[in-house]
């Protein structure tokens, strides 16, 4: 075998991170320019491109920009491009058309801005607005060196920014007390509505637990309004008494539909004697002496109520001889901000689901795009083989017929280790650890590629190590890395004048690293592309690869707690090394019982 130069050794990428950012997604940003997504609605995350195209909007079949919305008109609105920027114009839409909240007929559209349609709202997305913006804002500010600031005695006051909980300390009234408590509050639900959360409910149940701490409610629940079928649905629900419980909560639908149209809080200081609970109810029959409803309005919509009530008996709160009254007009106005808060934090939570969302069916989309392309060239070789088959058949010519079905065969092994590689990809799994002879696995892998390399004209070389120590490794995941390895090697290598593959094993008693090395003498690996060598669905073999191969090796090995480098020059050939720490015969033990 020619010579393999020594060249640095470059670690890749992990497969964790090229499969959280996979190419396709960098490629999609980078086509789209501008796009529309649907952050609310029934067709939530579904992404519109747009270009220089005038794209009609509404739920009409004709549009490019198609919302299953049935509010909104069948040709609601257009939007258009001109001189660099897309202007949505209403087309005498029934509900008209909004944008931030404003009901406008042509409106200059600029990144982040939201079109409401129906109960659909998008969001109007540049892609190179925000690198513009970053790069602009960066060039104008100056950042100096100086000693502006010569003592701490210039410094007129300070605050500590993990201090909110001693606000109300500094306040030298009642009032002013008060007003820094429910600042205080609001601090909170603010810190609430940011932290992660995995679901909307569990946010909403923070947030509803924080209500029923300040206002000192019995009980509470929070009702979101059903974008599919317009009424309201119960997200969150907390009863303070525990055991003393006497069951479900009745809710006040008059109250309810109130606040829901007049999207104003409102408050009942007994429900005894409110004409909105009428004798009989099960409202009243419930004991509930003070109720309030606060609406949870959002930016463009509104999202829900928060409804709280008490139920502690009269003579419980009798304060210097008159019957208290918990829910004040203060109290009122600070749960309508509450609700505004969790109304945001429910919009934050649909945008946030809106973009996984899109996420998701972009990477599906073009996962079936790229898989659908190799498949189809591998049918296309499978015809072709049937084809000479048939006309073999025909002649009673069966040197045709052999040769149309090793086509076949060729392909036939094509779509199995496709498959085989998205099935070993796709799944996080355990290696099957037992002991086995690695120097006969990976013998089979060259014996195997051996028919290949003899029709390429390649002098495929297997070079085993003696003196193996005992070991437990996963024989089947291995045989597939090394064969995807293998395989590469064989089509580097491919029309040169000698062409040769080298395939060894090797141990280090030192480090105890145990290798299977894979050496060619192809054309190389450019630098450009040695960092995005193992990511998913990337190359360099074009229609002859899947881009999964390499990736597929990559987590076969990680899975043994070890590594794949490469060492390449372009025009020197190239060196994938798989390397990972011997595993002793202790650690088969678990394999071994399974089995049996």
């Amino acid at each position: 075998m020619a010579s393999i130069m020594p060249f640095s050794r470059v670690r890749l990428r992990s497969l964790d991170e090229t499969v959280c950012r996979p190419a396709f997604s960098r490629l999609v940003a980078m086509a789209i320019q501008a796009h529309l997504l649907v952050i609310q609605g029934v067709d939530q995350g579904q992404r519109f491109e747009l270009d220089d195209r005038d794209s009609g909007l509404g739920r009409g079949v004709q549009n490019r920009i198609r919302i299953h919305d049935t509010e909104a008109s069948r040709t609601h609105a257009r939007i258009s491009y001109s001189a660099g920027r897309h202007v949505v114009t209403d087309l005498n839409s029934s509900n008209g058309t909004y944008v931030n909240g404003e009901l406008v007929r042509v409106h200059e559209l600029a990144h982040g801005d939201e079109i409401q349609s129906g109960r659909t709202v998008l969001r109007f997305i540049q892609t190179d607005e925000s690198l513009h913006e970053s790069g602009e804002i960066a060039r104008q500010i100056d950042l100096r060196e100086g000693r502006e600031v010569q003592s701490a005695d210039q410094i007129v006051s300070s605050a500590d920014a993990g201090g909110i909980e001693s606000l109300s300390q500094l306040a030298t009234s009642a009032a002013a007390a008060q007003s820094l408590a429910n600042l205080q509050v609001l601090y909170r639900i603010a810190e609430e509505a940011v932290r992660p959360s995995t679901s909307i409910t569990s946010l909403l149940s923070r947030i509803l637990n924080l209500a029923l701490e300040t206002a000192g409610a019995d009980r509470g629940c929070i009702l979101l309004r059903n974008l599919s079928s317009a009424g309201l649905k119960p997200v969150a629900y907390r009863d303070r008494r525990g055991e003393e419980a006497p069951g479900s909560m009745p809710v006040s639908r008059s109250i309810v539909d109130y606040v829901l149209k007049s999207r104003q809080g409102v408050r009942t200081s007994d429900a005894r004697t409110d004409a909105r609970f009428v004798p009989g109810q099960s409202i009243f029959q419930a004991g509930i002496r003070e109720a309030i409803c606060v609406p949870m309005q959002g930016r463009y919509e509104l999202q829900g109520v928060i409804y709280l009530d008490i139920t502690t008996p009269a003579d419980r709160l009798v304060i210097e001889g008159r019957t208290a009254t918990r829910f004040t007009e203060d109290l009122l106005r600070l749960m309508v901000a509450i609700g505004r808060q969790a109304a945001l934090a429910v919009e934050d939570n649909q945008y946030q689901q809106a973009l996984v969302k899109s996420e998701r069916l972009a990477a599906v989309g073009q996962t079936i795009t790229i898989l659908s392309h190799h498949i189809k060239n591998i049918l296309q070789g499978v015809r072709g083989g049937s084809y000479l088959i048939d006309m073999g058949l025909k002649d009673h010519d069966e040197s045709l017929v052999r040769k149309g079905w090793t086509i076949v065969e060729r392909n036939q092994d094509r779509i199995y280790q496709l498959v085989t590689d998205m099935l070993t990809l796709s799944k996080e799994r355990q290696p099957a650890l037992s002991r086995g002879d690695l120097n006969e696995t990976v013998g089979e892998v060259c014996e195997l590629m051996q028919a290949r390399a003899t029709e390429l004209g390649v002098e495929l070389t297997w070079a085993p190590c003696a003196g193996f120590p005992e070991m437990v490794f996963d024989a089947e995941g291995l045989h597939r890395a090394t064969l995807n390895i293998v395989g590469n090697a064989l089509d580097a290598v491919e029309g040169n004048e000698h062409p040769q593959v080298r395939v060894a094993t090797s141990f280090d008693p030192h480090s105890g690293v145990v290798a299977i090395s894979v050496d060619d003498n192809g054309v190389g690996i450019s630098p450009e592309v040695l960092p995005g060598l193992f990511n998913i669905f990337e190359s360099s073999k074009g229609a002859r690869g899947t881009g999964i191969g390499l990736a597929v090796s990559q987590k076969i090995i990680r899975e043994h707690g070890g590594e794949i480098y490469v060492e390449s020059q372009p025009g020197h050939g190239a060196r994938f090394v798989l390397e990972w720490p011997l595993i002793g015969d202790e650690q088969g033990g678990l394999e071994r019982r399974t089995e049996a």
